[in-house]
Parts: structure tokens; sequence; C-alpha cells
């Protein structure tokens, strides 16, 4: 018998299917937790689930769609049990000018970005709190501090994360610990969804010299859950050691 302390332990992870969300799951089914894998390439996260084992189970699902979540969440309650921890992590970066052009790539970043991971909680918040013992980890970034040129949107979507999560860790103390990771850059294939071709390709010579692995990022969100239950890690911001802002 196992005696892995998260044995039995539900970890639902969305965009799950590559980057931070991939290297997550693959070190929390390290530790032990079944992993629901939510995204939308139901292919890749079916890979993954294959690869993980130990029941892990792969749902196609859009965090924009609230019917597609509650769907999950009747799978996760169905045959895993219930959720104990939910990491919001599925999301979009698309930069650019901000110009009436880009109207469509503002909307798509605030409904995936901020309220994507408000519907998941929402959704699946009656499995996180049954036991007392439930985490919620959202995922944002450098840019929920620092706004600059071209990336206005997706800070203010980053932005609203981060004053949700503090609301959020209050509302739902103590039974349910809600932790806020904030990376810079990390080499993930964040850049390629930009549809504006002069920032996208300026992005992308940053990202091809990024230091920092999602896996790097994951042994950071795997710590956080591993704190004994009277100890919150409420927030952590990290960078590459050479990032200025």
């Amino acid at each position: 018998m196992s005696t892995n302390l998260n044995t039995g332990r539900v970890a639902v992870i969305t965009g799950a299917s590559s980057g931070i969300g991939a290297a997550t799951a693959r070190a929390l089914a390290a530790d032990g937790y079944t992993i629901a894998l939510l995204a939308r390439r139901l292919d890749r996260i079916q890979s993954i689930a294959a690869e993980l084992g130990n029941g892990s189970i792969a749902i196609q699902a859009d965090v924009t769609d609230r019917d597609q979540l509650l769907a999950a969440a009747v799978r996760v309650h169905d045959e895993l049990g219930g959720a104990d921890v939910l990491i919001n992590n599925a999301g979009v970066m698309l930069l650019g000018p901000f110009s009436p052009e880009q109207h469509q790539d503002y909307r798509t970043m605030i409904e995936a970005n901020l309220l994507g991971a408000i519907t998941a909680t929402e959704v699946f918040l009656d499995q996180l709190t049954r036991n007392g013992a439930g985490d919620v980890v959202n995922i944002s970034s450098v840019a929920g501090r620092t706004a600059r040129a071209t990336n206005g949107v997706y800070a203010a979507t980053k932005w609203g994360i981060n004053g949700w999560s503090e609301s959020l860790r209050q509302e739902l103390l103590p039974g349910v610990r809600v932790s806020l990771i904030e990376p810079g850059v990390v080499d993930t294939e964040l850049p390629t969804h930009i549809t504006h071709e002069a920032t996208r390709e300026a992005v992308q010579k940053g990202y091809d010299q990024a230091t920092v692995k999602p896996e790097e990022v994951a042994e950071i969100i795997a710590f956080v859950l591993s704190r004994p239950r009277h100890l919150a890690v409420n927030e952590i911001l990290l960078r590459p050691a050479d990032q200025l802002g």
C-alpha cells in the first residue's frame, strides 16, 4: 500500500494540455494525486492522462463555456469522488497595440483568463469545500503587478485575478486555501497565439531565450500544496533571474 499522503486526493487542472498545466499534472501525479485534466485539445490530455495512470482522466472542456465546466464537474464527482484541488491555469496572452482591430482578442482574454477562472471555481466550489481541506491555485503573471505598452488588457485580466484571489482567500477561510502564482517569462507556447504579427515576432524572441521551464513552476505549485494545512502560502512571484520587469 502506498504511504503517499496525497494518495486519494484529486486535482483538477485547467489548460492541462501543455506548458505549466501539463507540467503540474505530472508533478502532482508524482506526488500521489489523481488528476482530472481539462483542456480544449482532447487528444493531448488523453495522452497525458494515459501517461499518468492512477485513475487520471481527460475531460474536454473550454473554461469559457460554463455548461462544459458543469459537465466536467459531474464527471469528476462521479468518477473520482470530487475535487480536492483546483488549478486555474487556462489562459491566453494576446498582446498587441490597443486598437479596434484587437477587440476580439480583448474579449477572448477576459473570458478565458478572468471569467474562466472565476467560473471554474464557482462550478467546483461545492466539491472543494466538502471536507474542509481544499485548495485553489490561481496562475496569474508578473503582468498582474506591472503593466506595459501592448499588454494592457492582458495585464487587466491578471490584476483582476490577483484582486479576486485575495477576496476569495478571505471568504473561504479556513477550509480552503487560496494561492496565487505569478510567473514571469516561462518557456511555453503562449506567444504563438498572438494575432498581431509584429508583436508576436518580438515576444517570441524573448520566449525563445526563456530560461525558466514549466517544470520549475510546477515544482513550486507542488510545494505550495504540500504544506501542512495550518500553513497557507498565499502568493509567490517568480521570474527568470535576469528579467527586469
